[in-house]
């Protein structure tokens, strides 16, 4: 099975380099991918919307011989929900991980913007319990590959227009929330609770971890991949 791994902001096709052994072991592909604009300056890149990020999912899945499994960290979760959207008969099954399939015309949240770019916002940005599993080596690594992202892609409404879409099998690997957690946190989350009960085949996934697990647990993120796409 090809494997197409969407970063969150910030981090490129890198960040998933701790989980692909173990899911090229597994026997798939894993096709990790960099979305456009990813450290670019502002004159060539304040142009590049969610739509741009989307269609590169979509030209991915375009590019592989058969149905693949989506997976998005963070904000990449909008990412590969649009391309769902985009490509419902493709999809095998959407992988989100510490995140949840958006609704219509959300966008992922707002960010410092620095020279027309949208900076890594730096770890004390983040609630404790996002980061509390990053010891200062992890932050180090993972800061230091931090690039910036295009000024618009954060806010950007994701358009969603096939209800295709929740016919397709979802796994929510979420760090610390179990699934009644999750679900109790969605009730209160309007449209987003809303899009999540509309989704036919839906299963929640505790990684234990934060919200990097690639950094932190990156064992157990592909333990849980694997038994996701199997």
């Amino acid at each position: 099975m090809d494997i197409l791994l969407v970063p969150g902001l910030w981090l490129d096709a890198d960040s998933w380099a701790p989980v692909l052994d173990p899911l090229r072991a597994a026997g798939h592909t894993p096709r990790p991918l960099t979305m456009p604009g990813v450290g670019v300056p502002a004159p060539e890149s304040s142009g590049i919307r969610m739509s741009d990020w989307v269609d590169r999912v979509v030209a991915a899945i375009d590019e592989s011989a058969g149905d693949v499994v989506l997976v998005g960290h963070s904000g990449g979760g909008n990412v590969i929900w649009g391309a769902v959207d985009g490509r419902p008969d493709r999809v095998h099954r959407a992988v989100f991980v510490d995140t949840v399939p958006p609704p219509p015309g959300s966008g992922i949240s707002e960010f410092p913007v620095v020279d027309g770019v949208i900076p890594f916002p730096g770890w004390d940005f983040f609630d404790a319990d996002d980061v509390a599993d990053l010891d200062a080596r992890a932050r180090a690594a993972a800061a230091g590959t931090a690039q910036s992202v295009p000024v618009q892609v954060p806010t950007d409404p994701i358009a969603l227009t096939d209800p295709r879409r929740y016919d397709v099998p979802v796994t929510l690997l979420m760090g610390s929330l179990t699934q009644p957690e999750l679900e109790g946190y969605l009730e209160q989350w309007g449209s987003y609770g809303d899009e999540y009960r509309s989704i036919r085949n839906a299963e929640v996934v505790r990684i234990g971890s934060g919200h990097w697990p690639q950094y932190s647990a990156p064992e157990r993120l592909a333990e849980v991949l694997i038994a996701a796409v199997r």
